[in-house]
């Protein structure tokens, strides 16, 4: 029997499992322990179901920072943890007529057994579930401290609403007009609900990602900026007639007024049903209802033809005394600046193309030399000199931008102002398997906190199945028991909140938690705090580049003001993994198009599925499994095995007696691969201890032989390496050497420089580019010299059989192409 054979992955798998078990290799360490301590976290999953090929790639990636951090001698705090509040377990719950716990927590003990398994380094000891109570009360508590700060809120308005999963959803949830988590259309709805004001944040959130600029990627900085999406202008007052108070309208562009020819008040906006004059009433009604049944997507949309009713009121340009027409449109959104603008309509393609629908003047007041917007239906968007202003006429943007502000401000109509996109993040959801709000409602105390010594506010344990069923309000107002409460503040009688939380509040603070697991003075101890945080490493998908890490951020900097944390960001590094796809399209269960991890497993074992990740592409790409090749993988790690099992020098055997161009191998692969996972380029990290294992493999074969002393390092270095990929066959194959296990306390090896210098490299030489020679040169070899070889070898000049030479293109010292005359 071959010793490829022999290599069994199961068995080495099953072998390996217990003995970790057993040691316990990866919990942090706390207390006097000297080493630099280093933070890797990984987004932590949601229990539905058991994992999947996504969560293969994803924690695949963060193990082998945290285990390259462990060779390197840190002290690593690698925790995991599980998101386990939400709606698939309340769904779950009422479709087999149980309790939401019962599903959640089956399942986080199939994804645990799953982990194991698969190996990653976490340390266990840390573990936690949101949906505990010993977890969610310090939620409640957060929450409690956030109402005390003003940051916690209760108003009524209009929400998004999904009439699918029947339950409110914050702006960032809705994407394309659509539920981010069931695909429902989402609605408009007026209602009384919970939000925190990340809006008094907004500045900070943008202006801190100075901190992040290069250690986060750009695309996700950017799309935090988008959605906070920060503006300069100006608050103008417009006075419409038969309304006492003014109305304000921001705008960017404040030196455009002169040619503001209407105003647009958003459909759904109060200010339009306020202005509506009697007559038009019904109409605008009709209108209204319309815009009701569109989505926010198809509203800003700008295919649609625009639509509208007049209002049958008129505004006063506040800088010329001009009456404009006063129109409701669904153009506008209730959530922008005031919910009205100015219509500019030479000047903004929407105001234009309303204009030209409606038969509203088009006025120019910005000379771009461009055709007149009203006779060609292309509005002029672009800078340039001021015209029909006024005291405004001939100045450029910026100066007649400034001017026009202190005009207006002189004269108390206006003011120079910052507008957010960013919305208040409404918190509140009416579903049962959540945090529970911890207010009372009295009708004499009003709103009043349940008291700290009084949390958690537990969860009813008798609803289930049906009870859970969605009714338009949440489940817990059948719960009377649960419900009606003594008030804490004057004894009388109240009720419970019967909102619990979204599930994004749980996630925005559990990387604290970790720190201090059992903590039961607060939410997290100051203290370790303090000596982990913030995160070195994050890793997760790009999926919550604005949801998760913006509301991480803003729990943060409200931690920071409180005085429990002494950092503003909570995660200096982020890293991105892409989708694990199959033939070019996304893994759906419901088409069918889907590769089952645990089958996977099964058929090749742990080590192949993670080698084959890691080796497909760099981390932010998409891994398409149909390119993979799990075989080749498996053949690798058995050729891996095979060395491990024929060297034949003892441990400690002195490698600089050893083969020293085998030995100069070894050594510029750990240079290359300190490099290349410092900067997260794990494929090529791969193929470096693939060159390695063939180097290898040749010595032992027809070298020096298995007793060389540089094989020996060779195959140790392989290890090493190869425990950040592949943990089961590195211990094995350590092990196999002599070694104390785990390797993943060996140390990570160090290149000696001496032996990274190249004593010569190959060029390769090619005519009209094909490949004609191969020069042994010196590394440092000057263009000139490189180009003078390449065109005396005896090989060149039979190739261009007499041709002149056009040019010669040279990259020292690896690569010179002569071009032959035609």
């Amino acid at each position: 029997m071959s010793s490829d054979e022999q290599y069994d992955p199961r068995a080495v798998q099953d072998k390996w499992q217990a003995r970790w078990a057993e040691l316990g290799p990866f919990e942090a360490a706390e207390g006097d322990d000297a080493r630099e301590r280093r933070y890797a976290l990984d987004m932590f999953p949601y229990p539905s179901g058991d994992l999947h090929m996504g969560h293969a790639e994803a924690f695949a990636i963060g193990d082998v920072v945290a285990r390259y951090w462990f060779q390197k001698g840190f002290n690593v705090l690698h925790p995991i943890g599980w998101d386990s509040f939400g709606l698939p377990a309340e769904n779950a719950a009422i479709k087999h007529g149980t309790h939401p716990a019962e599903w959640t927590y089956a399942n986080i003990e199939t994804q645990a057994a799953s982990f194991h398994r698969y190996a990653p380094s976490f340390d266990w000891s840390r573990r936690l579930h949101t949906s505990d109570p010993e977890y969610y009360r310090w939620t409640q508590w957060l929450f409690q401290r956030f109402y005390e700060r003003g940051l916690a809120y209760r108003k009524g308005g209009q929400v998004n609403w999904c009439p699918n999963d029947q339950t409110v959803l914050a702006n960032e949830q809705v994407v394309g007009g659509h539920c981010e988590r069931c695909g429902a259309l989402v609605e408009k709805r007026v209602l009384t609900q919970w939000y925190f004001k990340i809006t008094d944040y907004a500045d900070r959130l943008l202006d801190d990602m100075a901190q992040l600029e290069g250690k986060w990627p750009e695309r996700v900085l950017l799309m935090q900026r988008n959605w906070i999406g920060r503006s300069t202008g100006a608050d103008v007052d417009f006075v419409i007639e038969g309304r006492d108070e003014p109305v304000t309208v921001y705008t960017t562009r404040p030196d455009t007024l002169y040619g503001a020819t209407f105003m647009v008040v958003a459909a759904d906006a109060p200010l339009a049903e306020e202005v509506c004059a009697p007559g038009q009433r019904a109409a605008f009604e009709a209108y209204r209802e319309e815009v009701s049944r569109e989505s926010e997507i198809e509203r800003l949309s700008t295919e649609r033809e625009k639509t509208g009713v007049f209002l049958g009121r008129y505004a006063v340009n506040p800088v010329n005394g001009e009456r404009i027409p006063v129109w409701a449109s669904d153009y506008v959104l209730a959530e922008y600046g005031h919910g009205a603008i100015m219509a500019v309509p030479a000047h903004d393609q929407r105001d234009l193309d309303f204009a030209l629908k409606f038969g509203l003047p088009v006025r120019i007041v910005v000379e771009t030399g461009e055709a007149d917007p009203a006779e060609t239906g292309a509005a002029t968007a672009g800078d340039g000199r001021i015209v029909n202003s006024g005291p405004i006429d001939g100045l450029p943007k910026a100066e007649a931008i400034t001017r026009i502000t202190e005009i207006l401000a002189g004269k108390g109509l206006g003011k120079p102002a910052v507008n957010f996109r960013l919305r208040d993040w409404l918190v509140s959801r009416q579903r049962f398997w959540g945090c529970p709000i911890p207010i009372v409602h009295c009708d004499a105390c009003g709103e009043v906190p349940v008291p700290d010594d009084q949390l958690p506010v537990t969860l009813p344990d008798n609803l289930r199945g049906a009870d859970l069923a969605p009714k338009g309000e949440s489940p817990l107002s059948a719960a009377s028991d649960w419900v009606n409460v003594d008030c804490p503040k004057c004894g009388g009688l109240a009720k419970r909140d019967t909102d619990t939380m979204d599930t994004f509040v749980d996630s925005s603070w559990y990387y604290f938690r970790y720190c201090s697991p059992g903590y039961t003075g607060g939410p997290f101890d100051v203290e370790r705090v303090r000596e982990w945080m913030p995160v070195d490493q994050y890793t997760g998908g790009v999926e919550h580049a604005i949801l998760h890490l913006l509301y991480s951020r803003f729990f943060t900097k409200v931690l920071h003001d409180m005085g429990m944390v002494d950092f503003t960001e909570p995660f200096t590094r982020l890293l991105n993994q892409g989708q694990v796809i199959l033939n070019a399209k996304a893994m759906s269960k419901s088409t069918g198009n889907l590769v089952d991890l645990g089958e996977q497993i099964a058929e090749f074992g742990v080590d192949v599925v993670r080698l084959a990740m890691l080796f497909s592409g760099p981390p932010e790409d998409d891994i398409d499994w149909a390119d993979v090749s799990p075989h080749g993988m498996s053949k690798f790690l058995s050729r891996v095995h095979r060395i491990a099992t024929e060297v034949s020098s003892a441990p400690g055997a002195d490698p600089s007696k050893g083969d020293p161009e085998l030995r100069r191998v070894t050594h510029r692969t750990v240079a290359e691969a300190t490099t290349l996972v410092e900067s997260h380029r794990f494929n090529v990290a791969i193929a470096r201890l693939m060159e390695l294992v063939t180097a290898t493999r040749k010595a032992i074969d027809s070298g020096p032989g298995a007793a060389d002393p540089a094989v020996r390092e060779a195959a140790e270095t392989i290890a090493v390496v190869l425990s950040l990929f592949a943990p089961y066959t590195a211990d094995e194959a350590w092990e196999l050497l002599g070694r104390t296990a785990p390797v993943t306390r060996a140390g990570w090896p160090s290149a000696d420089p001496a032996l990274l210098v190249q004593e010569s490299v190959t060029c390769v030489v090619q005519v009209a580019g094909k490949v004609r020679d191969r020069l042994e040169v010196a590394p440092d070899i000057g263009a000139d010299e490189l180009e003078r070889l390449a065109l005396a070898s005896a090989k060149i000049t039979e190739a261009l059989a007499g041709a002149s030479v056009q040019r010669v293109i040279v990259r020292a010292p690896k690569i010179v192409n002569i071009v032959p005359a035609r």
